[in-house]
């Protein structure tokens, strides 16, 4: 039976109850603080020591890549001065490789022909590449040798180079041209879309018959007939020289064809007779230049007083070539006083030729030389006593200084017998194709 547990007692047991409660609660908090404050501590710890790792060890590098150019064709201007040898060191190629392919074009060209401005194309192998030198083996190797040749050499396995010549696919037609003049030949000529080299060439087949300056008149006409050429895409490559030209002026035809004799390979231009354009001398040896003083009396532009002018000026940009105005030997070579820079050409025992206030001479020229007519023997200058750029043009007969521009020049020469026969023959074939054409 048991026993009653008195007053007191129930409220000490109440009290010890109560306290152990209390005691082991805050026990049980203040472990849980603790590990919640040291969560925090842990993650800061291990941060900073991330840090310090990634301060020891170094940051791998990513390797730089290099992109090798596309274009491995590199297009080369010959300039003056200019080598083939300088031309492929100065772009990479090595002076052996450069040696062996130099070797392997000089069977089937002269290298030391390449004129100035002309393009060579140089292909290199995409294995020879480097960061320093670029490209530098040579694959292939072309340039042009004429509108319808082209030039290539190419490497072997074994790095040899052969050389071969191939056509290119050209087209060929006949060119009808005419127009008629309002004011220049010039003006009408380039109004007609005429090549300037043709123009020049037209210029200089008539000069020995047409002073330009007064016999030219509005309402005259021109015509020409040429060969031109173009590339399978349609592009013109090249324009043949004239083969056929006429001038009307004032109404009276001035006809010419061309003509290669099969005897010597002489060409010339003749007429319907068979009589060559070509005279003894040309009166205007300059191309596109305006007459600017006649012969005669005139005042002088620098002394100020009239005196006569044994000549004749024909204005001209400085620089402008003047030709030899017929075939003959360099007489006089030098500075002449009031002529500047001069020369004088003796052409046979009856004319001669003066030119005067020249820029400069044609390289190569010296007294004692002969020369043909149409050759560039100078360039229009303004040296000696001159106002500006010009050519003072003297033609002398028998020693003494007549009107060039007025002068009886005798003919060239005429085609006969069989010569003449032939070139009937081919003028007719040429008035067939000027009909073909001009339908076209």
């Amino acid at each position: 039976m048991l026993r009653k547990i008195p007053p007191i007692g129930v409220f000490v047991l109440w009290l010890t109850v109560l306290f152990g409660v209390t005691f082991f609660s805050d026990s049980i908090f203040r472990s849980q603080k603790s590990s919640l404050d040291s969560y925090p501590n842990d993650l800061t710890e291990k941060k900073n020591q991330g840090k310090q790792r990634e301060r020891l060890e170094p940051v791998p590098l990513t390797p730089k890549v290099i992109e090798k150019p596309k274009n491995i064709i590199k297009h080369v201007l010959v300039k003056k001065g200019d080598t083939l040898m300088k031309v492929l060191t100065s772009n990479g190629v090595d002076k052996k490789q450069a040696a062996n392919l130099i070797a392997a074009l000089k069977p089937i060209y002269d290298l030391r022909s390449l004129p100035i401005g002309h393009q060579l194309n140089i292909y290199f192998s995409t294995d020879s590449y480097n960061p320093n030198n670029k490209y530098n083996k040579v694959k292939r190797f072309s340039f042009l040798k004429n509108f319808k040749e082209q030039i290539f050499a190419s490497r072997d396995a074994a790095g040899n180079f052969k050389s071969e010549i191939k056509n290119r696919l050209i087209k060929t037609k006949d060119v009808y041209i005419e127009g008629q003049i309002s004011s220049s030949l010039y003006e009408a000529a380039v109004s007609q879309q005429i090549p300037l080299k043709l123009l020049m060439e037209l210029i200089r087949i008539y000069s020995f018959d047409v002073d330009f300056q007064r016999e030219i008149q509005r309402g005259d006409s021109f015509s020409i007939l040429f060969k031109q050429h173009s590339n399978a895409d349609g592009e013109i490559v090249h324009n043949d020289t004239i083969e056929w030209a006429e001038l009307i002026l004032s109404g009276k035809p001035v006809e010419y064809a061309k003509y290669t004799s099969p005897k010597n390979n002489y060409t010339d231009y003749y007429n319907r007779e068979g009589k060559s354009v070509k005279k003894t001398l040309m009166r205007t040896p300059v191309d596109g230049a305006r007459l600017s003083s006649r012969y005669g009396k005139r005042k002088h532009p620098i002394l100020g007083f009239t005196k006569i002018h044994r000549g004749v000026d024909f204005a001209a940009p400085k620089g402008t070539p003047i030709m030899a105005a017929g075939d003959g030997v360099i007489e006089a070579l030098g500075r002449k006083g009031n002529y500047g820079k001069y020369i004088r050409i003796r052409h046979n025992s009856t004319y001669k030729t003066a030119y005067g206030h020249l820029s400069k001479y044609k390289r190569g020229l010296k007294k004692g030389k002969r020369v043909k007519q149409g050759n560039v023997i100078g360039y229009v200058g303004s040296t000696g006593r001159s106002t500006g750029p010009h050519l003072h043009y003297e033609v002398i007969k028998n020693g003494k200084k007549t009107n060039p521009l007025s002068v009886r020049l005798p003919a060239g020469d005429a085609l006969k017998d069989n010569e003449l026969k032939t070139f009937l023959n081919q003028l007719t074939s040429i008035d067939n194709r000027i009909q073909k054409a001009r339908a076209n």
